[in-house]
């Protein structure tokens, strides 16, 4: 049987990249990186956000500040503007402590989900005789 070709974004296969939009776990990635860092711009957190990436994909800037507004609006994530210094003024975004039982919960979401797609490929590879 013939492999398929390498990704051409990555340059290896199998790749999540063909996958469509299910693997792009934004929310709790940010909403761990404020735990971690405190305070941080979104400009600080889209550096970061592809360490902690639940994708082979690229998390598009657009999508980072999408996410972080809809997590404000639901009181997960607080903001204020930071005018100190030079340049134009940046929003500063921290985690609420709703937001902190909201990554709580996104944990167990994620651990179950750890457990069911173990169990997926561990049946799929049996009854393919891997």
């Amino acid at each position: 049987m013939a492999r398929k070709p390498d990704c051409p974004r990555h340059g290896k296969y199998p790749c999540t990249c063909g996958m469509g939009h299910l693997y792009r776990f934004v929310e709790p990635v940010i909403l761990l990186l404020l735990k971690q860092k405190g305070d941080a711009h979104g400009y600080e957190l889209a550096g970061d956000i592809a360490e902690y990436a639940l994708t082979d994909n690229r998390i598009e800037t657009a999508a980072l500040y999408r996410t972080l507004r809809a997590l404000e609006n639901n009181g997960y994530v607080v903001s204020k503007w930071d005018v100190a210094g030079s340049g134009p003024a940046r929003r500063v975004y921290r985690l609420s402590s709703a937001g902190v039982e909201h990554l709580n919960e996104w944990l167990a979401i994620l651990e179950q989900m750890s457990k069911s797609m173990t169990a997926f490929v561990r049946r799929a590879r049996a009854d393919m005789g891997v």
